[in-house]
């Protein structure tokens, strides 16, 4: 029942007002698929999926590998040379950004890569390259690479920590006899600890995926979708149209679509996964 309540019922709700044109306050007014025939024929709606293409990269590709890399350095290096204890306070350093509030992080982002007295800015001015220097957040060139870096820096934990959870359960007697066959670390680390971890890759791809899809609070705090729509993304163009423009049909139109394309992808994701534990 609490799912009916949380989940059923506004997908449902939110579905039947995308086929409106409603201000949410007068009373919704029927138009059909008008919603859909403007969506589609929106520039801001294909860039913004064009920004979530890159988002993804900087959400699920890039911190999937790099996590997976630094999981198996964590476990197969640190732990066993260092220290299980070192190797538990790295991990918690890379999960730190996961657990912070997401305005504080976004906050502190804008405050390092602010043009006049941010702490980026500033280190290039101290090592003699301040011709490097740019307004990071705020100019169209250069301000969904910055988003893209922060969302790294923010997802990289997430992996990371399921992934040397993964590699926990795999038997230390593979990595030995490895040792004595001479292989090198890569070699174990190719043909052992990716192929044995498939199960948690898939999740961290699915979940991450989704959390790029639907990604808002970071581009919220760090630079309303701007300037000039260059951080654009599908959910805070629905939101601009729920609360700023009072479009709610037609910002419904944009959830819409939005959850259908997380539900397929999940879906997707999700069978390449049976097939995979099939073999």
């Amino acid at each position: 029942m609490a799912s009916l309540a949380v989940i059923v019922v506004p997908l449902v709700m939110t579905v039947g007002i995308s086929f409106t044109k409603w201000n949410g306050v007068t009373d919704p007014q029927w138009i059909g698929f008008d919603n859909y025939t403007r969506l589609f024929g929106d520039a801001n709606f294909w860039g913004s999926f064009g920004h979530i293409l890159l988002l993804i990269v900087a959400m699920a590709v890039i911190p999937t590998l790099l996590g997976l890399v630094l999981a198996a350095v964590l476990f197969d290096y640190v732990a066993k040379v260092v220290g299980d204890r070192w190797a538990r306070i790295l991990r918690s350093g890379f999960y730190l950004p996961q657990v912070l509030p997401v305005a504080v992080t976004g906050i502190v982002w804008v405050w390092i890569l602010h043009p006049s007295y941010g702490a980026l800015n500033r280190i290039l001015d101290s090592i003699g390259l301040g011709s490097l220097g740019r307004d990071w957040l705020g100019d169209p060139d250069w301000a969904l690479l910055s988003v893209m870096f922060v969302m790294i820096w923010f997802q990289l934990g997430y992996p990371v920590v399921m992934f040397m959870a993964g590699l926990q359960r795999i038997d230390p007697e593979l990595y030995e006899a490895a040792d004595l066959d001479g292989a090198s670390w890569w070699q174990r680390f190719r043909a052992i600890t990716v192929k044995l971890i498939r199960p948690e890759l898939y999740v961290v791809l699915v979940t991450t995926t989704i959390a790029a899809l639907k990604i808002f609070g970071q581009v919220y705090v760090l630079t309303k979708g701007g300037p000039s729509n260059a951080t654009l993304v599908p959910s805070y163009f629905a939101w601009q149209n729920y609360f700023q423009k009072a479009q709610v049909g037609y910002g419904s139109a944009i959830s819409t679509v939005l959850t259908v394309i997380i539900v397929i992808l999940a879906f997707v994701f999700l069978r390449l996964q049976n097939r995979e534990s099939a073999k």
